[in-house]
């Protein structure tokens, strides 16, 4: 039997597991014991808090994020001929937004099945919630940080969404989620809508769109907190 590679889907968040993980994911985590995750730590929490039965310190765990080379996450996938590997995200789904999409292209590079499995998105759990267009929307991740590049990019954003009726959809090191507001506020036309997600699926879930005019009168505790910002002209 070849061995197939799962994406594991994790809770934003302290949510409970199964609040948003099906039943099924947690079978398929009691099937295997080796691991591709962004942070050893946070993958062994969350497989003790999803119930696994394989005792913690028989599982093998490789390291997969932005100082791993593609030399290192080869050697990764060399047990997968006899037994599955399961790959995980710090939080939501692996390859979205996180370093995991590098172990994925090499394993279809290698004809080696990958099965991604249901499990919580913000980003595609904050667009639903939006009430902007789910047809043609964009994520661009992070924006600049320094001026005058940030201010380009906003603008480019709010004109493309504009014209293409497109949704943008960026995010924030959350400790600069409140400075990133502001030059929204500052830089956009205050027509322009913006909604915030923040905490999603969490107990202190977060989720309102209104107009930049109107943010600019009251704004939301972002400090510190994952938050997903999505603009439509």
């Amino acid at each position: 039997m070849k061995g197939k590679l799962y994406l594991i889907p994790t809770t934003l968040g302290e949510t409970q597991v199964e609040k948003v993980i099906p039943a099924f994911v947690l079978d398929i985590i009691n099937q295997i014991t080796i691991y591709i995750v962004e942070n050893v730590r946070t993958a062994r929490r969350y497989l003790v808090k999803a119930g696994i039965k394989t005792p913690i310190d028989n599982l093998q765990f490789h390291v997969l994020d932005k100082h791993t080379t593609e030399a290192e996450f080869a050697q990764f996938l060399n047990e997968i001929e006899n037994q599955h590997i399961g790959v995980m995200s710090e939080a939501g789904c692996p390859g979205v937004a996180d370093p995991g999409a590098a172990i994925v292209e090499l394993a279809h590079r290698k004809n080696i099945q990958v099965v991604p499995l249901v499990g919580p998105s913000s980003i595609l759990l904050a667009l639903m919630a939006s009430g902007f267009n789910g047809q043609n929307f964009a994520f661009s991740g992070y924006i600049p940080v320094k001026k005058p590049e940030r201010t380009k990019a906003i603008l480019a954003l709010e004109k493309r969404s504009l014209f293409e009726k497109q949704t943008q959809i960026v995010i924030e090191t959350p400790y600069r989620n409140l400075q990133l507001l502001d030059d929204l506020i500052q830089t956009c036309n205050s027509k322009t809508r913006l909604c915030i997600a923040c905490d999603i699926t969490t107990d202190d879930e977060f989720i309102q769109t209104k107009t930049l005019a109107d943010w600019k009168k009251i704004k939301p505790d972002l400090n510190k907190k994952p938050a997903i910002f999505l603009i439509q002209a």
